[in-house]
Protein backbone atom coordinates (compact mmCIF):
# COMPACT_ATOMS: atom_id res chain seq x y z
CA UNK A 1 0.00 0.00 0.00
CA UNK A 2 1.63 3.11 -1.13
CA UNK A 3 5.13 1.61 -1.27
CA UNK A 4 5.09 1.13 2.56
CA UNK A 5 6.20 -1.92 4.30
CA UNK A 6 3.86 -4.22 5.99
CA UNK A 7 4.57 -3.42 9.24
CA UNK A 8 4.02 0.56 8.31
CA UNK A 9 0.91 -0.31 6.42
CA UNK A 10 -0.54 -1.92 9.41
CA UNK A 11 0.35 0.80 11.66
CA UNK A 12 -1.32 3.01 9.39
CA UNK A 13 -4.68 1.20 9.51
CA UNK A 14 -4.19 0.89 13.07
CA UNK A 15 -3.85 4.66 13.29
CA UNK A 16 -6.78 5.13 10.75
CA UNK A 17 -9.15 2.40 13.27
CA UNK A 18 -7.84 4.69 15.91
CA UNK A 19 -8.98 8.13 14.55
CA UNK A 20 -12.62 6.64 13.56
CA UNK A 21 -13.19 4.99 17.00
CA UNK A 22 -12.24 8.87 18.92
CA UNK A 23 -14.55 10.23 16.56
CA UNK A 24 -17.03 7.32 17.48
CA UNK A 25 -16.65 7.95 20.80
CA UNK A 26 -16.81 11.92 19.94
CA UNK A 27 -20.48 10.83 19.49
CA UNK A 28 -21.98 9.40 22.15
CA UNK A 29 -19.40 11.22 24.33
CA UNK A 30 -20.17 14.88 23.24
CA UNK A 31 -23.70 14.46 21.13
CA UNK A 32 -25.46 13.09 24.29
CA UNK A 33 -25.89 16.59 25.06
CA UNK A 34 -27.59 17.44 21.98
CA UNK A 35 -30.26 14.85 22.93
CA UNK A 36 -30.61 15.60 26.58
CA UNK A 37 -33.43 17.93 26.21
CA UNK A 38 -35.45 16.08 24.44
CA UNK A 39 -35.09 12.61 25.32
CA UNK A 40 -35.27 14.23 29.08
CA UNK A 41 -38.42 15.99 28.29
CA UNK A 42 -40.40 13.28 26.88
CA UNK A 43 -39.95 15.35 23.30
CA UNK A 44 -38.62 12.48 21.61
CA UNK A 45 -38.74 8.93 22.07
CA UNK A 46 -34.57 8.10 22.74
CA UNK A 47 -34.49 5.92 20.15
CA UNK A 48 -36.41 8.49 17.58
CA UNK A 49 -33.84 11.48 19.42
CA UNK A 50 -30.23 9.46 18.37
CA UNK A 51 -31.38 8.16 15.04
CA UNK A 52 -32.53 12.29 14.40
CA UNK A 53 -29.50 13.56 16.09
CA UNK A 54 -27.00 10.98 14.32
CA UNK A 55 -28.41 11.89 10.71
CA UNK A 56 -28.19 15.70 11.45
CA UNK A 57 -24.35 15.36 13.08
CA UNK A 58 -23.71 13.37 9.58
CA UNK A 59 -25.24 16.43 7.33
CA UNK A 60 -23.10 19.03 9.49
CA UNK A 61 -19.94 17.06 8.74
CA UNK A 62 -20.48 16.95 5.05
CA UNK A 63 -21.72 20.31 4.73
CA UNK A 64 -19.34 21.98 7.21
CA UNK A 65 -16.25 22.68 5.02
CA UNK A 66 -12.57 22.21 6.66
CA UNK A 67 -11.70 25.27 8.22
CA UNK A 68 -12.25 23.71 11.57
CA UNK A 69 -10.39 20.47 10.36
CA UNK A 70 -7.42 22.70 9.09
CA UNK A 71 -7.17 24.35 12.63
CA UNK A 72 -6.25 21.40 13.80
CA UNK A 73 -4.41 20.31 11.46
CA UNK A 74 -1.98 23.80 11.96
CA UNK A 75 -1.14 23.06 15.47
CA UNK A 76 1.51 20.74 14.56
CA UNK A 77 3.79 22.53 11.67
CA UNK A 78 3.68 19.67 9.85
CA UNK A 79 6.55 20.96 7.85
CA UNK A 80 9.06 21.12 10.73
CA UNK A 81 8.27 17.51 12.31
CA UNK A 82 7.60 15.22 9.25
CA UNK A 83 10.90 13.90 8.61
CA UNK A 84 12.03 10.66 6.39
CA UNK A 85 11.26 8.56 9.29
CA UNK A 86 7.73 7.57 8.74
CA UNK A 87 7.91 5.67 12.34
CA UNK A 88 8.49 9.02 14.04
CA UNK A 89 5.47 10.43 12.39
CA UNK A 90 3.14 7.10 13.68
CA UNK A 91 5.09 7.81 16.96
CA UNK A 92 3.27 10.94 16.68
CA UNK A 93 -0.24 10.09 15.92
CA UNK A 94 -0.58 6.50 18.11
CA UNK A 95 0.48 9.07 20.95
CA UNK A 96 -1.90 11.84 20.10
CA UNK A 97 -4.92 8.93 19.52
CA UNK A 98 -4.42 6.93 22.35
CA UNK A 99 -4.12 9.53 25.64
CA UNK A 100 -7.23 11.53 23.81
CA UNK A 101 -9.14 8.00 23.49
CA UNK A 102 -8.77 7.13 27.24
CA UNK A 103 -9.51 10.37 28.55
CA UNK A 104 -12.64 10.62 26.27
CA UNK A 105 -13.63 7.48 27.03
CA UNK A 106 -12.62 7.41 31.16
CA UNK A 107 -15.02 10.97 31.24
CA UNK A 108 -18.01 9.36 29.79
CA UNK A 109 -17.51 6.17 31.41
CA UNK A 110 -18.12 8.50 34.82
CA UNK A 111 -20.84 10.37 33.02
CA UNK A 112 -18.87 13.67 33.18
CA UNK A 113 -19.63 16.18 30.41
CA UNK A 114 -16.45 16.99 29.26
CA UNK A 115 -14.73 18.18 25.82
CA UNK A 116 -13.35 16.14 23.28
CA UNK A 117 -11.94 19.17 21.75
CA UNK A 118 -9.82 19.93 24.98
CA UNK A 119 -8.67 16.24 24.58
CA UNK A 120 -7.46 16.30 20.85
CA UNK A 121 -6.20 19.86 21.16
CA UNK A 122 -3.94 18.86 24.62
CA UNK A 123 -2.72 15.96 23.24
CA UNK A 124 -1.85 17.64 20.03
CA UNK A 125 0.45 20.18 22.05
CA UNK A 126 1.67 17.28 24.39
CA UNK A 127 2.95 15.77 21.29
CA UNK A 128 5.00 19.17 20.23
CA UNK A 129 5.95 20.19 23.80
CA UNK A 130 7.82 16.28 23.96
CA UNK A 131 9.95 17.45 20.54
CA UNK A 132 11.78 19.99 23.35
CA UNK A 133 12.80 16.53 25.06
CA UNK A 134 14.22 15.03 21.47
CA UNK A 135 17.36 16.15 19.47
CA UNK A 136 17.01 18.80 16.98
CA UNK A 137 16.56 22.23 16.88
CA UNK A 138 12.97 22.15 17.11
CA UNK A 139 12.38 24.49 20.45
CA UNK A 140 9.54 26.67 20.18
CA UNK A 141 8.96 25.65 16.76
CA UNK A 142 7.33 22.06 17.85
CA UNK A 143 4.14 23.95 18.81
CA UNK A 144 2.12 26.82 16.93
CA UNK A 145 1.64 29.21 19.43
CA UNK A 146 -0.09 31.54 17.71
CA UNK A 147 -2.75 28.89 16.24
CA UNK A 148 -2.87 27.47 20.27
CA UNK A 149 -3.50 31.06 21.64
CA UNK A 150 -6.38 31.61 19.50
CA UNK A 151 -7.77 28.27 20.14
CA UNK A 152 -7.68 27.79 23.58
CA UNK A 153 -9.01 31.42 23.48
CA UNK A 154 -12.22 30.08 21.83
CA UNK A 155 -12.45 26.61 24.31
CA UNK A 156 -11.99 29.16 27.25
CA UNK A 157 -14.55 31.72 26.48
CA UNK A 158 -17.01 29.23 25.28
CA UNK A 159 -18.34 28.20 28.54
CA UNK A 160 -18.47 31.45 29.75
CA UNK A 161 -20.30 32.64 26.88
CA UNK A 162 -22.79 29.63 27.34
CA UNK A 163 -23.37 30.34 30.85
CA UNK A 164 -24.24 34.12 30.50
CA UNK A 165 -26.03 33.99 27.56
CA UNK A 166 -28.69 31.43 28.73
CA UNK A 167 -29.01 33.38 31.43
CA UNK A 168 -30.38 36.28 28.68
CA UNK A 169 -32.39 34.13 26.69
CA UNK A 170 -33.88 32.67 29.85
CA UNK A 171 -35.30 36.25 30.49
CA UNK A 172 -36.35 36.95 27.06
CA UNK A 173 -38.30 33.45 27.60
CA UNK A 174 -40.07 34.74 30.94
CA UNK A 175 -40.49 37.88 29.08
CA UNK A 176 -42.43 36.89 26.15
CA UNK A 177 -43.50 33.57 26.78
CA UNK A 178 -45.76 33.64 30.02
CA UNK A 179 -47.49 29.90 29.57
CA UNK A 180 -45.86 28.62 33.30
CA UNK A 181 -45.99 24.70 31.39
CA UNK A 182 -42.56 25.58 29.93
CA UNK A 183 -40.96 26.60 33.23
CA UNK A 184 -42.05 23.73 34.78
CA UNK A 185 -39.98 19.96 35.78
CA UNK A 186 -41.26 17.61 32.65
CA UNK A 187 -43.76 14.55 34.08
CA UNK A 188 -42.32 11.32 33.65
CA UNK A 189 -44.36 9.64 30.53
CA UNK A 190 -46.14 12.81 29.78
CA UNK A 191 -45.37 14.57 26.28
CA UNK A 192 -45.24 18.34 26.17
CA UNK A 193 -47.62 20.58 24.16
CA UNK A 194 -46.86 20.45 20.64
CA UNK A 195 -45.32 23.97 20.25
CA UNK A 196 -42.79 22.97 22.81
CA UNK A 197 -41.84 19.85 21.24
CA UNK A 198 -41.22 21.37 18.25
CA UNK A 199 -38.98 23.98 19.74
CA UNK A 200 -36.73 21.50 21.21
CA UNK A 201 -36.44 19.29 17.89
CA UNK A 202 -35.39 22.55 16.01
CA UNK A 203 -32.72 23.70 18.68
CA UNK A 204 -31.55 19.52 19.25
CA UNK A 205 -31.57 19.36 15.11
CA UNK A 206 -29.47 22.49 15.13
CA UNK A 207 -27.18 21.62 18.11
CA UNK A 208 -26.45 18.30 16.49
CA UNK A 209 -25.87 19.69 12.71
CA UNK A 210 -23.05 22.28 14.06
CA UNK A 211 -21.87 19.53 16.21
CA UNK A 212 -20.94 17.99 13.08
CA UNK A 213 -19.44 20.69 11.23
CA UNK A 214 -17.44 21.65 14.29
CA UNK A 215 -16.23 18.51 16.24
CA UNK A 216 -16.88 16.11 13.03
CA UNK A 217 -14.30 18.47 11.45
CA UNK A 218 -11.75 17.62 14.06
CA UNK A 219 -11.94 13.63 13.10
CA UNK A 220 -11.30 14.90 9.13
CA UNK A 221 -8.47 17.01 10.39
CA UNK A 222 -7.10 13.77 12.59
CA UNK A 223 -7.30 11.55 9.82
CA UNK A 224 -5.50 14.31 7.95
CA UNK A 225 -2.55 14.76 10.25
CA UNK A 226 -2.66 11.18 10.33
CA UNK A 227 -2.17 10.62 6.27
CA UNK A 228 0.28 13.69 6.06
CA UNK A 229 2.98 12.40 8.76
CA UNK A 230 2.81 8.88 7.64
CA UNK A 231 2.31 9.19 3.51
CA UNK A 232 3.31 12.93 2.67
CA UNK A 233 4.07 12.58 -0.92
CA UNK A 234 0.60 11.44 -1.37
CA UNK A 235 -1.59 13.89 0.78
CA UNK A 236 0.62 16.37 1.18
CA UNK A 237 -1.47 18.66 -2.28
CA UNK A 238 -4.96 18.12 -3.44
CA UNK A 239 -4.32 16.48 -6.86
CA UNK A 240 -7.33 17.79 -8.07
CA UNK A 241 -6.39 21.64 -7.58
CA UNK A 242 -4.61 22.82 -11.05
CA UNK A 243 -1.01 24.20 -10.25
CA UNK A 244 -1.19 26.61 -12.79
CA UNK A 245 -3.80 28.62 -11.42
CA UNK A 246 -1.91 28.24 -7.99
CA UNK A 247 0.84 29.67 -9.78
CA UNK A 248 -0.29 32.43 -10.71
CA UNK A 249 -1.41 33.09 -7.22
CA UNK A 250 1.78 32.43 -6.12
CA UNK A 251 2.53 34.96 -8.61
CA UNK A 252 0.30 37.64 -8.11
CA UNK A 253 1.41 37.39 -4.17
CA UNK A 254 5.28 38.20 -5.11
CA UNK A 255 4.40 41.38 -7.24
CA UNK A 256 2.34 42.50 -4.64
CA UNK A 257 5.17 41.97 -1.82
CA UNK A 258 7.73 43.19 -3.99
CA UNK A 259 5.94 46.44 -4.11
CA UNK A 260 6.28 46.96 -0.49
CA UNK A 261 9.13 49.47 1.07
CA UNK A 262 11.08 47.00 3.02
CA UNK A 263 12.82 50.01 5.18
CA UNK A 264 9.53 49.83 6.67
CA UNK A 265 9.19 46.55 7.66
CA UNK A 266 10.58 45.50 11.28
CA UNK A 267 14.36 43.14 11.12
CA UNK A 268 11.90 39.97 11.48
CA UNK A 269 9.56 40.92 8.74
CA UNK A 270 12.46 41.33 6.77
CA UNK A 271 13.09 37.60 7.00
CA UNK A 272 9.45 37.03 6.13
CA UNK A 273 9.65 39.14 3.13
CA UNK A 274 12.98 37.46 1.95
CA UNK A 275 11.35 33.57 2.37
CA UNK A 276 8.18 34.75 0.42
CA UNK A 277 10.11 35.80 -2.42
CA UNK A 278 12.68 32.79 -1.80
CA UNK A 279 10.03 30.25 -1.60
CA UNK A 280 7.65 31.62 -4.59
CA UNK A 281 10.88 31.49 -7.05
CA UNK A 282 11.22 27.83 -5.50
CA UNK A 283 7.65 26.91 -5.96
CA UNK A 284 7.36 28.24 -9.77
CA UNK A 285 10.82 26.28 -9.96
CA UNK A 286 9.10 23.23 -8.78
CA UNK A 287 5.62 23.19 -10.62
CA UNK A 288 6.95 24.75 -14.52
CA UNK A 289 5.70 22.97 -17.14
CA UNK A 290 3.49 21.22 -14.67
CA UNK A 291 -0.46 21.29 -14.57
CA UNK A 292 -1.15 19.00 -11.51
CA UNK A 293 0.53 17.55 -8.25
CA UNK A 294 0.87 14.31 -9.63
CA UNK A 295 3.21 15.28 -12.30
CA UNK A 296 5.59 16.25 -9.45
CA UNK A 297 7.91 14.24 -8.07
CA UNK A 298 6.91 11.99 -5.43
CA UNK A 299 9.58 13.26 -3.12
CA UNK A 300 9.32 16.67 -3.98
CA UNK A 301 5.64 17.03 -2.92
CA UNK A 302 6.01 17.34 0.67
CA UNK A 303 9.16 20.14 -0.26
CA UNK A 304 5.96 22.09 -2.43
CA UNK A 305 3.69 22.09 0.24
CA UNK A 306 6.18 23.82 2.72
CA UNK A 307 7.09 26.26 -0.12
CA UNK A 308 3.10 27.04 -0.12
CA UNK A 309 3.10 27.33 3.57
CA UNK A 310 5.89 29.88 4.14
CA UNK A 311 4.36 32.21 1.74
CA UNK A 312 1.11 32.26 2.86
CA UNK A 313 1.75 32.27 6.66
CA UNK A 314 4.32 34.81 6.31
CA UNK A 315 2.24 37.09 3.92
CA UNK A 316 -0.55 36.75 6.50
CA UNK A 317 1.20 37.61 9.43
CA UNK A 318 3.40 40.66 7.37
CA UNK A 319 -0.42 42.06 6.66
CA UNK A 320 -1.23 42.01 10.38
CA UNK A 321 1.75 43.46 11.17
CA UNK A 322 0.74 46.67 9.58
CA UNK A 323 3.99 47.33 7.92
CA UNK A 324 3.25 46.45 4.85
CA UNK A 325 3.46 49.55 2.88
CA UNK A 326 0.48 48.54 0.12
CA UNK A 327 -2.96 50.52 -0.32
CA UNK A 328 -5.82 48.91 0.93
CA UNK A 329 -7.34 47.61 -2.58
CA UNK A 330 -3.45 45.96 -3.07
CA UNK A 331 -3.97 44.36 0.76
CA UNK A 332 -7.31 42.98 -0.10
CA UNK A 333 -6.06 41.48 -3.40
CA UNK A 334 -3.06 40.06 -1.54
CA UNK A 335 -5.57 38.29 1.01
CA UNK A 336 -7.57 36.98 -1.71
CA UNK A 337 -4.46 35.46 -3.68
CA UNK A 338 -3.45 33.79 0.01
CA UNK A 339 -6.63 32.49 0.46
CA UNK A 340 -7.20 30.95 -3.13
CA UNK A 341 -3.52 29.69 -2.56
CA UNK A 342 -4.66 27.50 0.60
CA UNK A 343 -6.83 26.06 -1.93
CA UNK A 344 -3.98 23.43 -3.03
CA UNK A 345 -2.73 22.24 1.23
CA UNK A 346 -5.70 23.20 2.89
CA UNK A 347 -7.89 20.03 1.56
CA UNK A 348 -9.68 16.75 2.65
CA UNK A 349 -10.10 13.76 0.22
CA UNK A 350 -14.42 13.10 0.27
CA UNK A 351 -13.39 9.50 1.73
CA UNK A 352 -11.89 10.97 4.82
CA UNK A 353 -15.24 13.53 5.36
CA UNK A 354 -17.27 10.47 4.40
CA UNK A 355 -15.73 8.09 7.08
CA UNK A 356 -15.74 10.66 9.73
CA UNK A 357 -19.52 11.79 9.15
CA UNK A 358 -20.79 7.90 9.35
CA UNK A 359 -18.62 7.18 12.83
CA UNK A 360 -19.96 10.53 14.48
CA UNK A 361 -23.70 9.56 13.38
CA UNK A 362 -23.24 5.80 14.51
CA UNK A 363 -21.18 6.65 17.70
CA UNK A 364 -24.33 9.04 18.36
CA UNK A 365 -26.25 6.49 18.19
CA UNK A 366 -25.25 4.45 21.48
CA UNK A 367 -23.84 5.43 24.74
CA UNK A 368 -25.91 8.78 25.40
CA UNK A 369 -27.54 7.57 28.80
CA UNK A 370 -24.59 8.65 31.05
CA UNK A 371 -24.17 12.13 29.76
CA UNK A 372 -27.90 12.89 29.66
CA UNK A 373 -28.32 11.83 33.32
CA UNK A 374 -25.58 14.08 34.42
CA UNK A 375 -26.86 16.88 32.35
CA UNK A 376 -30.69 16.53 33.08
CA UNK A 377 -30.71 15.51 37.03
CA UNK A 378 -27.31 16.30 38.13
CA UNK A 379 -26.65 20.10 37.05
CA UNK A 380 -29.34 21.86 38.93
CA UNK A 381 -30.95 21.11 42.17
CA UNK A 382 -34.13 20.83 40.35
CA UNK A 383 -34.58 18.63 36.86
CA UNK A 384 -34.37 20.83 33.72
CA UNK A 385 -37.32 21.91 32.30
CA UNK A 386 -38.95 22.61 28.65
CA UNK A 387 -37.55 26.40 28.72
CA UNK A 388 -34.32 25.61 30.66
CA UNK A 389 -33.75 23.02 27.91
CA UNK A 390 -34.36 25.71 24.76
CA UNK A 391 -32.32 28.23 25.99
CA UNK A 392 -29.02 26.18 26.88
CA UNK A 393 -29.32 24.75 23.36
CA UNK A 394 -30.29 27.80 21.41
CA UNK A 395 -27.01 28.76 23.04
CA UNK A 396 -25.17 26.55 22.09
CA UNK A 397 -26.23 25.67 18.50
CA UNK A 398 -25.64 29.69 18.19
CA UNK A 399 -22.56 29.69 19.63
CA UNK A 400 -21.03 26.60 17.78
CA UNK A 401 -22.19 27.94 14.38
CA UNK A 402 -20.35 30.99 14.58
CA UNK A 403 -17.25 29.01 15.81
CA UNK A 404 -17.43 27.01 12.88
CA UNK A 405 -18.35 29.96 10.50
CA UNK A 406 -14.68 31.68 11.91
CA UNK A 407 -13.13 27.87 11.66
CA UNK A 408 -11.97 27.56 15.46
CA UNK A 409 -12.43 24.67 17.25
CA UNK A 410 -15.06 25.14 20.37
CA UNK A 411 -16.05 22.48 22.69
CA UNK A 412 -20.26 21.47 22.50
CA UNK A 413 -19.62 20.15 25.48
CA UNK A 414 -18.84 23.48 27.57
CA UNK A 415 -21.68 25.20 25.59
CA UNK A 416 -24.60 23.29 26.69
CA UNK A 417 -23.57 21.96 29.85
CA UNK A 418 -22.55 25.87 30.88
CA UNK A 419 -25.93 26.73 29.31
CA UNK A 420 -27.76 24.54 31.30
CA UNK A 421 -26.10 25.89 33.91
CA UNK A 422 -27.15 29.13 33.55
CA UNK A 423 -30.47 28.79 32.78
CA UNK A 424 -30.93 27.06 36.41
CA UNK A 425 -29.44 29.95 37.92
CA UNK A 426 -31.92 32.19 35.78
CA UNK A 427 -34.62 30.59 37.55
CA UNK A 428 -33.37 30.45 41.02
CA UNK A 429 -29.76 32.01 41.37
CA UNK A 430 -26.66 30.27 42.33
CA UNK A 431 -28.17 27.84 45.05
CA UNK A 432 -29.40 26.37 42.25
CA UNK A 433 -27.13 24.63 41.31
CA UNK A 434 -25.23 21.37 42.35
CA UNK A 435 -22.08 22.10 43.71
CA UNK A 436 -20.77 18.32 43.83
CA UNK A 437 -21.65 17.94 40.26
CA UNK A 438 -20.40 21.61 39.03
CA UNK A 439 -17.17 21.21 41.10
CA UNK A 440 -16.48 17.82 39.58
CA UNK A 441 -17.47 19.03 35.57
CA UNK A 442 -14.94 22.30 36.72
CA UNK A 443 -12.30 19.94 38.04
CA UNK A 444 -12.45 17.84 35.12
CA UNK A 445 -12.64 20.78 32.28
CA UNK A 446 -9.68 22.16 34.14
CA UNK A 447 -7.33 18.99 33.96
CA UNK A 448 -8.14 17.77 30.64
CA UNK A 449 -5.61 20.10 29.04
CA UNK A 450 -2.88 19.03 31.41
CA UNK A 451 -3.36 15.62 31.54
CA UNK A 452 -3.39 15.13 27.95
CA UNK A 453 -0.47 17.53 27.32
CA UNK A 454 1.74 15.04 30.06
CA UNK A 455 -0.31 11.75 28.74
CA UNK A 456 0.52 12.75 25.12
CA UNK A 457 3.73 13.64 25.25
CA UNK A 458 5.13 10.76 27.96
CA UNK A 459 3.05 8.39 25.07
CA UNK A 460 5.14 10.22 22.08
CA UNK A 461 8.62 10.06 23.88
CA UNK A 462 7.92 6.15 25.08
CA UNK A 463 7.21 5.48 21.37
CA UNK A 464 9.81 7.36 19.54
CA UNK A 465 12.25 5.04 21.63
CA UNK A 466 10.52 2.05 20.51
CA UNK A 467 9.82 2.38 16.82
Amino acid sequence: MFGLDTTLTILLIVCLLLACFFEFINGFHDTANAVATVIYTNSMKPTVAVVYSGLLNFTGVMLGGIAVAMGIVNLLPMDALVDTNPYHGVAMILALLISAIIWNFGTWYFGIPSSSSHTIIGAILGIGMAFYFLPGDYGLNAVNWDKAKDTGLALLLSPLLGFSAAIIVMFIFKRLIKNETIYKEPIPGRKPPIWIRMMLWATCGLVSFFHGQNDGQKGVGLIMLILIAILPGYFSLDSTVNLQSITGNVAKIEMLILKADTSALALKEKKMFAEVVACSEDFKMQTAGKFYADSIKLDNRFTVRKDLIKITKNSDKLIKGGNLTLSANEIKELSKEIKETKKIFEFAPSWVVIVISLCLGLGTMVGWKRIVKTVGEKIGKQHMSYAQGASAEIVASLGIGLASWKGAPVSTTHMLSSGIAGSMVAKKGLKNLQKGTIKTIALTWLFTLPATIVLSGGLFLLFRAIL
